[in-house]
């Protein structure tokens, strides 16, 4: 028997939070036909960024284990920007996730970063949250933010 998302999230320890609010001129998602976007998700929690600043192995940056808790965060904030256009029960799927690593010029782990939000959509939606992805590296994000995500869902 297949289990809602909200339920996952609880078999997860996960609680999804409120949609965080745009911090500029966008909406947080939008659908169309089959697929809900989502605007980029920062690692928002209560409205404060859990880190900030590059992501790195130098001191004082962001270390890899922290930056994929911020891509985790950053999906329960797409799956609620999701939920602002769309009922959670009728996301059926991940198509493509996009990351965007701020990191220093030697940082090459984009894709560890990235499979901090990716292997959380595979547990809230096993092999329908497999998607295709993509991880890039930049020199900085909005508010100073270590990780962006952005997510494509399917939806019934």
């Amino acid at each position: 028997m297949k289990s809602s998302i909200t339920e996952r999230l609880a078999a997860l320890g996960l609680v999804l939070p409120a949609a965080p609010k745009p911090v500029a001129s966008y909406i947080p998602a939008r659908r169309s036909g089959g697929l809900v976007f989502t605007a980029g998700q920062l690692p928002f929690v209560d409205g404060v960024l859990t880190h900030t600043g590059p992501v790195g192995t130098s001191p004082g940056l962001v270390s890899l284990a922290d930056a994929q808790a911020c891509a985790r965060t950053c999906v329960l904030n797409a799956l609620a920007a999701a939920s602002t256009v769309v009922a959670l029960s009728s996301i059926v799927g991940v198509v493509r996730v996009g990351v965007f690593v701020a990191c220093e010029a030697a940082f090459t782990e984009h894709p560890k970063v990235a499979n901090g939000a990716s292997d959380l959509l595979v547990e809230i939606f096993g092999q329908h949250g497999r998607h295709a992805r993509a991880a890039v590296g930049c020199p900085s994000l909005p508010l100073n933010a270590p990780v962006e995500v952005d997510v494509i869902f399917e939806v019934a």
